[in-house]
């Protein structure tokens, strides 16, 4: 199954919509023993800028109701690693945000010369989500992940391989063929069976628990963020294309007890 993410005049910009197409789409996907393999790439030239802010800080605020607040990106990033069947980025352009931190749920990251990464989240006032505050420092160790989010700086696809962050670089063109053929490698010669439940002791012994708790914990983060100006601004100044100007003073504004609930669990 290849999974398109299309919107490409936003640069493929994740929404609610998006994000429940591609989680519908990874359903299907496990209920059809015919598909072995799903390969996620990006329409047009970019893979997923990252949230759509065209709503500024609205995208970060959590909907009223009763139950706790979950991080959409969150959602979408642990479907992923719940699935039963290899999942494949083909990294075709810039991933940024969610869209740099939902390839961590991936199996394998081809990735195009041509492709991008941020993890942008102080850049823009707001903190790491889809569980990308756990499973980076997993994929790529702390001090690269501490490099990449603290700095918040966009680098291109030679460092993303140097890192440990993508499987392998391809030329543009080579992009979907070398996808395929990792896919094909995994449908003529591997069991399903032993391909679904591998995945699951992989996956299942480092997420159990842990997937959960980054959930939870940037669900708090990301929403308190999203309410100061400091988030404001980075927003208003990633789309006016200038640099940003914060104020915020984490000596004097950050609450003593804002993850005491969670890490008390």
């Amino acid at each position: 199954m290849v999974v398109t993410l299309d919107n490409p005049a936003a640069l493929n910009a994740m929404n609610p919509t998006m994000r429940s197409g591609i989680m519908a789409a990874i359903d299907r996907a496990d209920a059809d023993d015919s598909v072995r393999a799903i390969i996620v790439t990006g329409a047009g030239r970019g893979f997923c800028a990252g949230a759509d802010m065209s709503k500024g800080t609205a995208s970060f605020v959590p909907p009223v109701d009763d139950g706790p607040y979950r991080d959409g990106g969150g959602i979408l990033v642990r479907r992923l690693l719940d699935s039963t069947k290899p999942i494949i980025g083909a990294i075709n352009g810039p991933a940024a945000g969610i869209g740099a931190a939902m390839t961590l749920a991936m199996d394998f990251r081809v990735v195009s010369e041509s492709a991008r990464f941020g993890f942008v989240y102080a850049q823009r006032g707001i903190g790491p989500e889809g569980c990308s505050s756990w499973l980076l420092p997993l994929i790529v160790g702390p001090t690269r992940a501490l490099a990449w989010l603290l700095t918040g700086r966009v680098f291109d696809a030679a460092e993303a391989l140097a890192g440990g962050l993508a499987t392998e670089v391809v030329s543009p063109e080579r992009l979907l063929e070398r996808a395929y053929e990792i896919a094909r490698l995994i449908a003529d010669r591997t069991a399903p069976l032993s391909v679904a439940l591998t995945r699951e002791l992989v996956w299942g012994q480092l997420a159990r628990g842990a997937a959960e708790r980054a959930h939870a914990l940037e669900s708090v983060v990301v929403p308190w963020l999203s309410a100061t100006p400091d988030a404001a601004e980075g927003v208003a100044a990633f789309l006016e294309k200038r640099p940003p100007s914060f104020v915020g003073r984490p000596s004097e504004q950050i609450p003593a007890d804002l993850l005491d609930a969670v890490w008390a669990v």
